[in-house]
């Protein structure tokens, strides 16, 4: 049997998506409408006269209006479909349903690194850590010395990674920028991921590093060490005793061994970046039904990017736990609608270039489907950026749709694994939490196939359902999760994306 070129999301919408480049003229059998433009792949179709200024559906949601009267057969995207903000009935709470878990003793395990406090990692990775840019140059040459081959005699050791960033000095002394700094390194430091930290400063930054030891409650022991290059004597003598007090961390981190444990220990945090037209159709639906099966067991996951679920906010905020957890998320896209005032950023309508390509043509249709990663699942709380992560089931964290810095969050609220999505391609990787990466469409896969950890496209091919397919990414997450290397960590990826969120002021 053919199948049809074009695919309906939902017998209410007055568009259908282009499965595959329709060439203009091309009858749509089924849909009783013949293309009047070439139509890229991802992209939209009108199935009826759309007169101007009537809403435009997808998934039976506004994603815009005409611009003029468009008939049926015509080639939908940014040229004429017009983005503008409308009211929005939030429901507080009005569709939350609590989600049955499986009882514990019948939850799926995986392979983790128990920690002493019984938190449990999915890697076992030593970190070396600046307090600001100055320490970055010592802690990259320390963390080099550290080769697999010099690793080989401590197997339980997965890496040694160093964490450094372009923060640290010049900045406000106090307030939220300095705060969201020093969590998000004491984040990292406290991930279940990492089994001991180097903290490197040169001395003389805004962000002390004895002040932030202080404020975060962090206290020096074997695993857990400072070093500061002023006093340590310069680069060279730094780097040598840097070097010295990682050795001296292996043995202990090389003692702690995988054992099976429950999946409840999972935190995934999600993301998606290169977004198409499919995304919100194959690769993000599909992770939902993962995060919901991740859910049932008892896991957490963790939906973000604020900025890429404007538009469609009201979807959450109807299925939260309580109105007040709902209305902190309200608060979350009010900020942003204020901070992002007068400037071209993706909350005013417009989405990147290689977006609008893939077949998106604002950010309201970018965001119905990224809020699609986190499945059907009630949310739980909202978190501000990199703080701790406590709550089961689907939470919020308020980051940007930038997603080095978003992930960074994420990962610095107690993330040990990232899932990743995407339609145009990413070389995206992330340390300590390994990174699964979900090509939403077969061609982009093949072209990529080595940064891609799983094929979501055979959705759009009419090869396997939503379901199917959020099994097998639930699948992949617990093997990622027990040590097979995803296709990032393969590559050497993830030691570039910690970008802890630059929000301040420089001076």
């Amino acid at each position: 049997m053919t199948k049809s070129p074009v695919i309906r999301l939902d017998e209410k919408d007055n568009v259908v998506v282009a499965r595959v480049a329709i060439a203009a003229g091309t009858p749509i059998v089924g849909e009783n409408i013949v293309t009047l433009q070439d139509v890229p792949l991802g992209h939209k179709v009108a199935t009826k006269l759309i007169k101007k200024d009537e809403p435009i559906l997808k998934y039976n949601t506004v994603i815009g209006f005409a611009s003029d009267d468009l008939p049926a057969g015509t080639w939908l995207h940014s040229h004429n479909i017009v983005f503008e903000d409308f009211q929005r009935d939030y429901a507080f709470s009005r569709d939350y349903r609590p989600v049955q878990t499986v009882p514990p003793e019948q939850r799926r395990t995986f392979n983790g690194y128990v920690r002493e406090d019984g938190r449990v990692g999915t890697r076992n990775i030593l970190g070396v850590f600046v307090v600001g840019n100055c320490g970055a140059t010592v802690a990259r040459k320390i963390a080099a010395h550290f080769t697999q081959e010099r690793l080989q005699a401590w197997p339980n050791v997965d890496n040694v990674v160093p964490y450094v960033h372009e923060l640290g000095c010049g900045m406000e002394m106090s307030g939220e920028p300095m705060d969201l700094l020093r969590r998000t390194l004491a984040g990292y430091i406290n991930n279940p991921n990492t089994a001991g930290a180097l903290v490197v400063a040169l001395g003389c930054e805004r962000n002390n590093i004895h002040g932030f030891f202080e404020q975060m409650g962090l206290v020096e022991n074997p695993m857990l060490r400072k070093l500061v290059i002023q006093d340590t004597g310069g680069t060279r003598k730094t780097i040598d005793e840097g070097i010295a007090i990682v050795e001296s961390m292996l043995p202990h981190a090389n003692a702690v061994k995988r054992q099976p444990v429950s999946v409840e220990h999972l935190t995934v945090g999600l993301q998606c970046g290169g977004s198409d037209g499919f995304s919100g159709l194959s690769a993000n639906p599909a992770l939902g039904v993962a995060m919901d099966l991740l859910v049932e067991q008892g896991g957490t996951a963790i939906l973000s990017e604020t900025t890429e679920i404007f538009g469609v906010e009201h979807t959450l905020t109807a299925r939260a736990v309580t109105p007040e957890v709902g209305q902190k998320l309200v608060d979350c896209i009010n900020w942003w609608l204020e901070y992002n005032k007068g400037r071209d950023c993706q909350i005013n309508g417009r989405v990147s270039p290689g977006n609008n390509a893939g077949g998106l043509a604002n950010v309201l249709e970018k965001s119905l489907g990224g809020a699609k990663k986190g499945g059907n699942s009630p949310l739980m709380e909202v978190y501000r950026y990199a703080y701790p992560v406590t709550q089961k089931g689907l939470v919020f964290m308020d980051t940007p749709g930038y997603d080095p810095v978003s992930a960074t969050g994420q990962v610095a609220g107690g993330a040990n694994m990232i899932a990743f999505t995407t339609g145009r391609g990413s070389c995206f990787g992330s340390m300590p939490a390994p990174t699964v990466k979900l090509a939403s469409n077969t061609p982009m896969y093949q072209r990529m196939e080595e940064d891609m950890d799983l094929n979501c496209g055979v959705v759009i091919d009419g090869d396997a359902t939503l379901r199917q397919m959020g099994e097998a990414i639930f699948e992949k997450i617990i093997a990622v999760a027990s040590g097979e290397q995803s296709k990032s960590e393969a590559l050497g990826l993830g030691e570039n994306e910690f970008v802890p969120w630059p929000i301040g002021v420089l001076a």
